[in-house]
């Protein structure tokens, strides 16, 4: 390798990487195609999650105060999560009246809208496995590429007999560096993990606690839903 210039750091990424060779371009070039990954997960999922969170927001706001079930699904957006799961509820009511074996409405209903609720739920993981083997596997390719390193100074040192600075800095350095971006690209993909699955658990409440209020509504005619409506607080008294 040619002197570097006055200034220049010897022991930077680049230069890791021309010393690795073809071993340490790979493990680089997986580990970025990892992180480049994970990070796109990251925003997919927080976009999708946000949506279904809004759509959760208006339909609290307008669908329990319709006149009736039909109106209420009129007001939901349509390929909604919430309007599913109001379609869904429809088409099962529909099908019960078809029915020639004796079938409980309530199990019937019950069974659509859990089925409803759970085909949300699967989408809402897709990708998040992805983000757990990167997160379990990414340091191991980073060691991976650390052990190769620590072997090519093995290696100078036997090729020199001795054990200077010069003959093993590069390589010390090089295996420094991939267990770094291991860690970097492994740190982040679990944070967002835990965090999309910490959404994910909020977001299942919601439409759990909706599909509930729904079969409720549906079973009783329409008599009995949830408050939408309360009791503003009274504003403060200054003192």
């Amino acid at each position: 390798m040619a002197n570097p210039a006055a200034g220049e750091n010897p022991y930077g990424l680049l230069q890791a990487l021309e010393q690795g060779g073809a071993i340490a371009w790979t493990v680089f070039i997986i580990l970025v195609i990892m992180s480049m990954a994970s990070w796109y997960i990251l925003f997919s999922k927080l976009i999708e999650q946000q949506r279904i969170l809004n759509q959760g927001r208006r339909m609290r706001a307008s669908f329990w105060s319709a006149p009736s079930l039909k109106d209420g699904q009129s007001k939901l957006e349509k390929n909604s999560a919430y309007r599913q799961i109001v379609d869904d509820g429809l088409l099962a009511q529909d099908q019960h009246t078809r029915l020639t074996d004796l079938v409980d409405q309530h199990e019937w209903l019950t069974g659509s809208l859990n089925r409803s609720s759970a085909l949300i739920n699967s989408k809402l993981s897709n990708g998040l496995a992805v983000l757990a083997t990167v997160g379990s596997t990414s340091p191991f390719i980073g060691l991976f590429g650390t052990v190769i390193g620590i072997y090519r100074a093995l290696i100078k040192i036997g090729a020199a007999g001795q054990a200077s600075i010069d003959a093993v800095a590069g390589p010390v350095g090089e295996a420094l560096i991939m267990t770094a971006l291991g860690l970097a690209v492994a740190v982040p993909a679990v944070l967002a993990y835990n965090w999309l699955i910490r959404r994910n658990k909020v977001i299942a409440e919601q439409i759990g606690s909706f599909a509930i209020d729904l079969h409720g509504y549906m079973v009783s005619g329409g008599a009995v839903k949830p408050e939408t409506v309360r009791a503003a607080p009274a504003p403060a008294v200054k003192k």
